[in-house]
């Protein structure tokens, strides 16, 4: 739920202007706020790759390098990965750690 609220929120952010659909690093601090309550997220959490918070941001619709989005308008696509601390690994249905994403898109709004 953490993850899912925190695309929410960071996408909310993304779709304010075109400026901000791509804002990663203003993006990020949105989604690690929404995440804070993770035992494996500090308060000096950054986003990237090998971190336990990923975020990818972009500008979609008409005239953008990806040019479908769901109304044919600009809009900001926002994606939150979020990784867990080591878990018990249950043969056959989990590994050890778990993955977490969701990705929201929604219109600019100014």
């Amino acid at each position: 739920i953490s993850t899912e609220s925190a695309a929410r929120v960071a996408g909310l952010y993304a779709s304010s202007t075109q400026t901000t659909a791509t804002d990663t690093t203003t993006i990020c601090k949105f989604a690690v706020e929404e995440l804070r309550i993770a035992p494996n997220i500090s308060t000096s959490q950054t986003c990237a790759a090998n971190k336990p918070v990923n975020v990818t941001a972009s500008l979609i619709g008409p005239g953008q390098t990806v040019t479908t989005s769901p109304d044919n308008q600009l809009a900001s696509k926002v994606a939150v990965t979020y990784t867990t601390l080591q878990l018990i690994p249950i043969p056959g249905l989990l590994k050890g750690k778990a993955t977490l994403y969701r990705t929201v898109q929604m219109r600019i709004r100014g």
